[in-house]
């Protein structure tokens, strides 16, 4: 018995690793949220499949340890990378606290910080800083102080979960506490949907983003000190002398 957790990417084919393709192929049961679910049957439409809603992660958690204590092999599964925003660090939690006897391995997949970034140009060639605005689990006070000190040390800035409807002000509040350390030209590259059908990318500035299209569909990136945008292109400079 054994639990696989896999980060699928996109939900795309073609962004999936050989890894986490044959894990999906030798388990006896997919458990993920319905949203992700709908994701893989698209591509493996004959594989086994329990879905729940969204906010139920410990219970599906714990889904799987009772499914995989039946002596069956299990896949836990989010989008992106398993051990980014995903069901990883909960899955071992839970494991550790019904002190279940059982295999796990972790899948990565790509995570939508690495496919915005490729679609933009090269933004993330120096330190950066991945920061969800979602304060569901985080308070949001500490998601403004990361913010906060992301800026003043000049790193790029990825932020995940940028607006909902009832999440509206929260990106506005981080580009004033941005523009406290960084230029209100700094270059902002956004992308919709990545990796995804209707991907759409485009280029704004600091000041600029807060009246910006935005959803939980984007993944924003916002360059440091260094970073330009040329020939269509959003870049930040590692320091190579050219």
């Amino acid at each position: 018995m054994k639990i696989f957790v896999i980060g699928f990417g996109s939900g795309d084919r073609k962004y999936m690793t050989e890894q986490a393709i044959f894990a999906l192929k030798s388990v006896d049961l997919i458990i993920g949220y319905q949203v992700y679910i709908d994701l893989l049957k698209k591509e493996f439409p004959d594989l086994n499949y329990s879905t729940s809603p969204m906010r139920k992660e410990i219970e599906r958690c714990k889904f799987a340890v009772q499914e995989a204590l039946k002596n069956k092999n299990i896949a836990l599964v989010s989008s992106g990378d398993s051990g980014i925003y995903g069901m990883a660090g909960i899955l071992l939690e839970i494991v550790q606290d019904m002190q279940a006897e059982i295999e796990i391995e972790i899948v990565a997949g790509i995570t939508s910080a690495s496919l915005a970034s490729s679609v933009l140009g090269a933004p993330l060639m120096h330190d950066f800083s991945v920061i969800s605005l979602s304060d569901l689990l985080t308070p949001l006070e500490l998601i403004y102080k990361r913010i906060s000190c992301a800026a003043q040390g000049d790193f790029v800035i990825c932020i995940y979960n940028p607006k909902s409807k009832s999440r509206t002000e929260y990106l506005a509040q981080a580009c004033e506490l941005i523009m406290q350390y960084q230029s209100p030209d700094t270059p902002v590259g956004i992308v919709r949907n990545a990796g995804r059908e209707n991907q759409k990318a485009w280029f704004t500035s600091l000041k600029e983003l807060k009246n910006q299209p935005i959803d939980m569909f984007c993944v924003i990136i916002i360059g440091n000190s260094q970073s330009y945008i040329k020939n269509n292109y959003m870049i930040t400079p590692r320091g190579y002398k050219i």
